[in-house]
């Protein structure tokens, strides 16, 4: 069960575990089936919350039954693509507490947990489920703020490209960013939503530095929604603006378009009447026309440029 991985708190430290104690964390990254019954039958978590846990569509929610309680909470997810970009997403992980153990569970490796996991987080006891709890949730916070601060940083550097090229690899990239802005977004108001529950302290019993260190990740959430809010804002505008661009810049060249083809009609007129065989036309030598020719085209061009066809 490599994918099962147990921790506790011992002299301040973090340290892994091979076998269940009271309170340890038990850390579950995509189990197996074998895996799957040693949670339900050692752990003895409720199945409908194991369900729960394992399901990519649940949204942020927190849910007691009998001893148990379990909480789904949205993080984000940056993944680098292949062509270099970063692609922003949102998956829940959940995270179960029992009279013995804390549980968390998910269906990828999350880098919050591994950094609690190598013992980068300091003041994290095991024992505390409730203080566990609440900081795992302010790491979530503090991840949403950091991708933002990428998602902004990746922005900029997106619209300086198009000042200079009106590519479509960077018109893609924007309108990728607004979809992960959405995705966080949604995802920041579920969870604020969550977290608001957890305050009234119906579900779960708070002590005063427990409500203290709730307040900071709802403010957290509220400043990621804000930013999610601001950031979206400005990319929608930006993305218009440059709509707009784009629009004007094809009415540019279809004028200047529009404008050649009436120069370049003016010679073919002329000479279409003189290759005809009609008599009375003005001067019919071979000069005359090409003159005339060149002339019309002049004065047409000159009328074209100053009435500023051609801007």
């Amino acid at each position: 069960m490599n994918l099962i991985k147990m921790y506790k708190t011992i002299n301040n430290r973090m340290t892994e575990i091979l076998q269940p104690e009271t309170g340890c964390w038990v850390n579950v990254v995509a189990p197996n089936k074998e895996e799957i019954n040693y949670i339900l039958e050692m752990l003895k978590v409720e199945p409908d919350f194991l369900n729960a846990a394992l399901d990519e569509e649940e949204s942020s929610r927190i849910e007691k039954e009998d001893n148990q309680l379990l909480l789904l909470v949205d993080v984000p997810v940056a993944e680098k693509q292949e062509d270099d970009s970063m692609l922003y997403y949102t998956m829940p992980i959940a995270i179960i507490t029992t009279d013995d153990y804390i549980i968390t569970m998910s269906l990828r490796e999350q880098i919050i947990l591994n950094e609690i996991a190598a013992g980068a987080v300091k003041n994290v006891k095991t024992q505390m489920k409730t203080r566990f709890l609440l900081t795992i949730l302010l790491r979530v916070a503090a991840r949403f703020l950091a991708y933002l601060k990428q998602i902004d940083k990746i922005t900029s550097q997106a619209e300086r490209r198009l000042h200079k090229s009106m590519r479509n690899q960077e018109l893609i990239q924007l309108l990728d960013i607004e979809k992960s802005l959405v995705y966080f977004s949604t995802s920041l108001k579920s969870n604020e939503v969550t977290l608001e529950k957890i305050l009234r302290g119906r579900i779960i019993k708070l002590y005063e530095e427990d409500e203290d260190l709730l307040e900071d990740v709802i403010v957290e959430v509220k400043q990621a929604i804000e930013m999610c809010n601001i950031y979206s804002g400005i990319l929608k505008g930006t993305m218009d603006a440059f709509a707009s661009i784009i629009s004007n810049n094809l009415n540019i060249v279809m004028k200047v378009l529009t404008c050649l083809t009436v120069i370049m009609t003016i010679p073919t007129m002329i000479y279409s009447f003189y290759g005809m065989n009609v008599t009375g036309l003005p001067l019919p030598h071979a000069w005359f026309p090409l003159a005339l020719s060149l002339g019309a085209t002049v004065f047409v061009t000159g009328i074209l440029y100053w009435k500023g066809m051609f801007r």
